[in-house]
């Protein structure tokens, strides 16, 4: 019996009667070749097909059926074993995401009424392919279509990291979250926000993830970092504010200092150093405008996302060095999808109120959402410096007077 007959929902046509027994639903699947659904994404044809189907059910003329056959039924059965289950849970690259889909008989999307609507993300999931930094382009053999390419004229690549405190039930363990946004002008003279990367890593010391930073700022070719710097983020922004060394290689990286707050940039005792980094000590206004702008985007379609790791999986097929690598691998090239579908998670999982400053977005127990902060920082700054270039051109286009002379004639 194969994992998709028994851990999938099932829509069939009943014509004997209702189906009570487990085998007796296996059985008329098999026997009658029935369509079966592995659960996917709630903007997935199957997800309507499966609502549809159940509203029929209460239609006493019609013999449409449907159910749901989780992996506890498979357990029950003798088809698959409880320390199965564990072993499969215990592993590194555990992907609660997909466990639920595939294993749980879920649908993964919002709940309805949540402040991040599941369709108007998931529509802009349209970048087929991830800028890759070195370590993981030189696995693939730098194929072209996840090269790290120059920046277009007027393009802006914006880093993002919330570095947060994650707890866990074994330990404590700090967690970064950080988000590439490759701003490209279109001809309007706006910007798309293209999230062309990202990764998450948790239980690094503050000076080790300062050199993931600082590494990833230089390899692509970013003009801004934005950091929360009211809490532990404070830490980081200060090694970012001297030279870091690469223990790996012994490349010396230079000090960075602040762009937006000149108390901030008073930290830095390298004068010299070059003012990238977009301090954020958000208010509960500045954090409202951030929500608000953050879904805005999704909705107007000016902030785009990867593909699904499902799609990716097809793409990625594609690429003979993928084909090459162990599945263990294969997995660590296609966490920038991943990550996608758990920002997407933390995202339909947010709750909100409404407060004197605006919107208030806050996790539900047990949740996190740490790399909702960082993205939506990063889409912040994203619109401010939209702004600011909006201003500008509009500052060189306006005329010098707003009185025409006629030059005058002279007898």
């Amino acid at each position: 019996m194969t994992a998709s007959i028994v851990t999938a929902v099932i829509v069939l046509k009943i014509v004997d009667g209702f189906l009570c027994s487990y085998k007796a639903i296996i059985g008329e699947i098999v026997t009658n070749n029935h369509p079966i659904n592995k659960l996917y994404f709630k903007d997935h044809w199957s997800y309507t097909k499966t609502v549809d189907t159940f509203k029929v059910m209460l239609d006493d003329t019609r013999a449409d059926f449907v159910c749901g056959l989780p992996y506890q039924l498979s357990i029950q059965e003798g088809l698959l074993f409880p320390e199965d289950v564990e072993s499969d849970m215990l592993e590194s690259d555990f992907n609660e995401i997909k466990w639920s889909m595939e294993m749980e008989a879920d649908f993964f999307g919002d709940d309805g009424d949540a402040f991040f609507d599941y369709n108007s993300i998931s529509k802009n999931r349209r970048i087929q392919y991830p800028m890759l930094p070195e370590r993981l382009a030189s696995v693939l053999g730098h194929p072209k279509s996840m090269r790290i390419p120059p920046k277009q004229p007027g393009e802006m690549r914006i880093l993002s990291a919330d570095i947060a405190l994650m707890s866990s039930k074994k330990q404590n363990n700090d967690a970064s979250a950080i988000f590439i946004n490759q701003m490209l002008p279109t001809k309007a003279g706006r910007y798309i926000s293209n999230i062309v990367y990202t990764e998450s890593s948790e239980g690094l010391r503050t000076d080790a993830q300062a050199l993931v930073i600082r590494k990833l700022f230089d390899e692509f070719q970013c003009d801004y970092i934005v950091l929360d710097t009211n809490g532990v983020g404070l830490g980081v922004f200060d090694e970012l504010c001297h030279d870091i060394p690469d223990p790996d290689s012994g490349e010396i990286y230079p000090a960075l200092s602040c762009c937006n707050d000149p108390t901030m940039a008073e930290r830095c005792t390298n004068k010299d150093a070059e003012k990238v980094i977009w301090s954020m000590k958000a208010t509960n206004k500045v954090n409202s405008d951030c929500a608000v702008l953050l879904r805005d985007g999704f909705r107007n379609g000016r902030l785009r996302l990867l593909v699904t790791e499902y799609d990716a999986g097809e793409l990625l097929d594609g690429v003979e060095e993928f084909r090459k690598l162990s599945p263990q691998q294969q997995e660590v090239v296609k966490l920038p999808y991943t990550n996608t579908t758990l920002l997407i998670n933390e995202l339909v999982n947010l709750q909100s109120e409404t407060t004197p400053a605006g919107v208030r977005v806050y996790e539900k127990t047990g949740m996190r959402k740490d790399r909702y902060s960082s993205l939506s920082y990063n889409f912040y700054v994203a619109t401010q410096l939209e702004a600011k270039q909006t201003r500008r051109r509009r500052s060189q286009e306006e005329p010098t007077s707003f009185f025409l002379y006629r030059a005058p004639k002279i007898k």
